[in-house]
């Protein structure tokens, strides 16, 4: 296995097995294609096409739009079609937060290929054996990935939650780092990938950020997402995500990221160029 395998991995998906969910000429989503019928049940709303699924009754209210999706939502629950609700809003946009036009429950998204966000944070710190990063284990009672590797924090983003805010909280719930030190949390980018997925395609964007930690810091979980953390030397993190599917699949690309920008992973690696273009996949 290789660094840009994981990649691959993320943006495993096939176009042609997707319709384009439109929205007065704009592309909110990707339904695949076994999915659409289940929409029919709404012809006031949908028009499904060989080609599309275009939303023919949208509201120019953001609350009227939202408002007709939950109700589409209830009954895609009600059937199983989509399994559970997540409890959070998030936004539907074809570009970014501030531009969206309603919202949708956050396990939706994946149903109908909406675009999701979320932060991602790696931490580390200079000890006197090198750079190490704190890493932790899911939960084996976790819907998604139990017992797999994930990065020191990492959430989705609600609507109308301001990254800064959001990464505090995160920080707080998922490794007990302080309101303090959360602020001091370098911003570093982002990582896009498309990914079809068992819920449906994910078409994701992770903003990342580095947070370099005391070397007597010790995470704690408070909200039960992680059973246990670790600190690795970054040589041996490195190797589980080159080499093995120990990680949760999202989280490789922010660690290959750190790896990229730390200068860990040479210029002169044959991989560099598609690895560092991949980290950043364009997203229908």
């Amino acid at each position: 296995m290789s660094f840009l395998d994981k990649i691959r991995a993320c943006n495993a998906w096939e176009p042609r097995d997707f319709l384009p969910l439109m929205r007065r000429n704009e592309r909110l989503g990707s339904i695949r294609r076994g999915d659409v019928d289940a929409l029919r049940r709404w012809p006031r709303h949908f028009r499904v096409t060989h080609d599309s699924v275009e939303w023919i009754d949208a509201p120019d209210d953001f609350g009227e739009s939202t408002a007709i999706l939950a109700e589409v939502v209830a009954g895609l629950v009600d059937v199983g079609v989509i399994p559970y609700l997540h409890g959070e809003p998030y936004p539907v946009t074809a570009g970014t937060r501030g531009q969206a036009c309603c919202l949708i429950d956050r396990a939706c998204a994946p149903f109908f290929g909406m675009r999701a966000f979320g932060q991602h944070l790696n931490g580390y710190a200079r000890t006197t054996r090198g750079l190490e990063m704190w890493i932790g284990r899911r939960a084996a009672d976790r819907r998604l990935y139990p017992g797999r590797l994930d990065n020191l924090v990492a959430g989705g983003l609600p609507h109308a939650v301001s990254l800064a805010e959001n990464l505090r909280k995160e920080c707080e719930e998922e490794a007990g780092i302080s309101g303090a030190l959360a602020e001091q949390a370098v911003a570093v980018g982002a990582v896009t990938y498309c990914r079809d997925s068992d819920r449906g395609l994910k078409p994701d964007v992770m903003f990342c950020y580095d947070l370099e930690v005391p070397e007597d810091f010790e995470p704690r979980c408070t909200d039960g997402e992680v059973e246990t953390f670790y600190r690795l030397p970054v040589e041996e993190v490195a190797a589980i995500v080159r080499d093995t599917d120990a990680f949760k699949l999202n989280c490789n690309l922010v660690i290959i990221d750190f790896l990229v920008r730390r200068g860990l992973i040479p210029q002169d690696d044959p991989d560099y160029v598609p690895v560092v273009q991949g980290l950043r996949s364009p997203l229908p």
